[in-house]
């Protein structure tokens, strides 16, 4: 059992987001592919996407373990929801952290050498990964990408909801579950090892997963001892919780068509705010000037698809109901 611990400063520095990334829920879902059970919840998921994905995803499975820690492809790839941004900063990580993501990982004996050419930074093994990350996100996540962040933000919204209406005692007792206890000032996570985290005024941050089934799982910067957090809690608990109608309809063709009605840069801007973002934030992320990102959002919250409120010295843009449905694969908008 993991046990983490809260301080009052802890508490008031909680904050909830719509999602763990794009990587690490494909890395999630290439899991769940090898899983002897799915349960009833990913079953029509597992036979649409099952063996389509053949060699394709071998580089991510040989990361991993069949015992002990995993790789945390959050830390290494980030929690952007565009695939093509994670596995840019996926390629870019620094060698002390894939030192300290890798050191403790056991992998199988055949994967051994290529996971030590993985720390010494070799490019082609990381390309190897990378395009096995293009791929699987192709096939296994993109497909229903739009109608899994819908539900994700729904749950992250019934969070935020809870968090109004009760304070953080009402959303940590929201968030609980089979796996989860609140047990004030703590925290308790059914883990195989005994641990207790100290927050220390860090605070947390809580992330709703839809691939991860198993158990709640807190990931915390192996690098940056003062960063908050990530407590990734899982959605899909009760098999009837998620019904086939988030399976129906998955059109891998969506992003592209995004790009036709919007145009490339604008469709990434949208994509990108999703979460909530500033404008400084969104030029970074995307590799733009915050000149361009205000003109862009300008059109499409003239156009009803991104919502901007000022929070101090900082313009926040927010996709609108509107933005999220199109933003849907399949959807009848585009």
């Amino acid at each position: 059992m993991k046990r983490i611990h809260f301080t009052a400063q802890d508490l008031m520095r909680i904050r909830v987001v719509t999602t763990i990334g794009a990587a690490a829920e494909t890395f999630d879902g290439v899991r769940l592919l090898r899983a002897p059970d799915v349960g009833l919840a990913f079953r029509r998921w597992r036979v649409a996407v099952r063996g389509r994905l053949d060699e394709r995803a071998r580089p991510l499975g040989a990361l991993l373990p069949p015992l002990g820690p995993e790789v945390d492809v959050r830390s290494l790839a980030g929690d952007s929801v565009c695939i093509e941004e994670a596995v840019d900063r996926l390629l870019g990580a620094s060698r002390a952290l894939l030192r300290a993501e890798f050191e403790n990982i056991r992998f199988r004996p055949a994967h051994r050498a290529w996971a030590r050419d993985l720390v010494d930074g070799d490019r082609a093994a990381w390309l190897q990964v990378a395009s096995a990350l293009r791929a699987c996100h192709g096939v296994a996540v993109a497909p229903y990408w739009g109608r899994v962040r819908a539900h994700l933000a729904d749950v992250r919204a019934a969070y935020a909801n809870a968090m109004a209406e009760g304070g953080v005692e009402n959303l940590l007792t929201s968030v609980c579950g089979p796996t989860l206890r609140w047990r004030p000032p703590v925290l308790e996570l059914d883990h195989p090892h005994e641990a207790d985290v100290r927050l220390d005024g860090r605070g947390l941050v809580i992330a709703p997963t839809m691939f991860s089934t198993r158990r709640a799982e807190l990931m915390q910067s192996v690098l940056d001892p003062s960063e908050a957090p990530v407590l990734a809690v899982p959605t899909v608990i009760d098999p009837g919780a998620v019904g086939g109608p988030l399976w129906d309809g998955g059109d891998a063709s969506t992003g592209q068509a995004l790009e036709e009605l919007l145009g490339r840069t604008r469709a990434a801007v949208l994509e990108a705010a999703v979460d909530g973002r500033s404008t400084t934030d969104l030029a970074r992320r995307l590799g733009i000037s915050p000149a361009t990102v205000s003109h862009h959002t300008s059109v499409l919250r003239n156009a009803g698809l991104v919502a901007t409120r000022r929070e101090g010295k900082a313009v926040l843009h927010t996709v609108t109901p509107m933005g999220m449905a199109l933003l849907e694969p399949g959807s009848r908008l585009l």
